[in-house]
Parts: structure tokens; sequence; C-alpha cells
């Protein structure tokens, strides 16, 4: 099993409990596909680096998991297409 991060960046202007779900619903796509989440860091409202769909602030989420190699692509193929998802990343971890 590797180790993995995923990296997303949460639209800022939906409410907390709608944030909550769609967080939850990245976690349970990492499940599905056989994946462990490890740890889940909320870091909060930032400001982004540029605006994105006439957003300038974003809720950053970095979940921890560790995965069989085909995991992170199936993860990213659901994760591209949730509505309130402004960006994502998913990099494998160096050991």
């Amino acid at each position: 099993m590797n180790k993995y991060e995923l990296a997303l960046v949460v639209n800022a202007k939906v409410e907390d409990d709608v944030r909550t779900a769609t967080v939850e619903k990245a976690k349970e796509y990492i499940a599905r596909y056989g994946g462990v989440v490890t740890e889940v860091e909320d870091w909060g409202k930032k400001r982004l680096a540029y605006e994105i769909q006439h957003m300038r602030e974003g809720f950053y989420y970095f979940i921890q998991f560790d995965a069989e190699a085909d995991c992170p692509a199936e993860v990213e193929k659901h994760v591209r297409i949730m509505e309130n998802v402004i960006r994502y990343l998913c990099v494998r971890k160096d050991a």
C-alpha cells in the first residue's frame, strides 16, 4: 500500500454542513476503492492565489490515506465532478 494525500479546496459560499458533507463524500470515495483514511487536516478558510469561478476564498482540506496504486485515479474521477470542490490534487507521499 502507498501513502497518498488528497488536497481539496471547497467553495467558501456554502453552509458548514454542506462543506462537511463534501469532505465526507470524498472520504467515502477513498474507502469505496480500498483506501484507508489516516488523517484529515482542516486548514480553514484561506485566500486563493487567484480568482476561481468569481471566488476569492476557499476552505482547504488535506486528506491523508493509504491505498493501492489504482485508487487515486478512481477517487479523482469522482472528486472532479463534485459540485462544491473548486480545486483538488492527489499526490503520492514519499515513505
